[in-house]
């Protein structure tokens, strides 16, 4: 009875730090910044979701508040309505990584709409009311900002 009780389940990675404790979850976005103001491309409707799982995935997916293109689903969009959709769109998954000695977790692309790198390092903030503030090394001056979903 037992091995079949234990054949239905299945086990999960432990999570290996306080960080990653912290970060497992799905995160709702908030705001993109560039030097403290609103980041040009991310308006008011702009949407996003990142998740991170206790077994070391995750996947973000983030919809610029642009025009929405559409076109009937048994045609293909004219090149303007693809590139569009494409540009307005920032979508990948794969695994990460945490360096909690330089404060920065790693993801490692292993599809993306846009795989001209294939990792992501970026500077992480806990903040005092639940927020996590991401910071690509790349582009110091800009901020994403995520609140936990409940």
């Amino acid at each position: 009875a037992l091995a079949v009780l234990v054949s239905g389940v299945q086990f999960q990675r432990p999570v290996q730090s306080t960080v990653a404790s912290r970060l497992i979850g799905t995160w709702q976005l908030l705001s993109i910044e560039t030097n403290g103001k609103p980041w040009p491309n991310h308006q008011a409707h702009s949407k996003g979701l990142i998740y991170y799982d206790v077994t070391g995935h995750m996947a973000a997916q983030i919809a610029l508040d642009r025009p929405r293109q559409s076109w009937p689903q048994n045609q293909e969009p004219t090149p303007e309505q693809a590139r569009e959709a494409i540009m307005g769109y920032i979508a990948y998954f794969g695994t990460y990584t945490i360096d909690e000695r330089a404060q920065i977790i790693i993801h490692h692309r292993e599809g993306a709409i846009n795989l001209d790198t294939i990792d992501l390092i970026r500077k992480y903030e806990f903040t005092a009311d639940g927020r996590l503030i991401l910071t690509p090394v790349e582009t110091p001056t800009t901020r994403l900002v995520w609140k936990r979903i409940k």
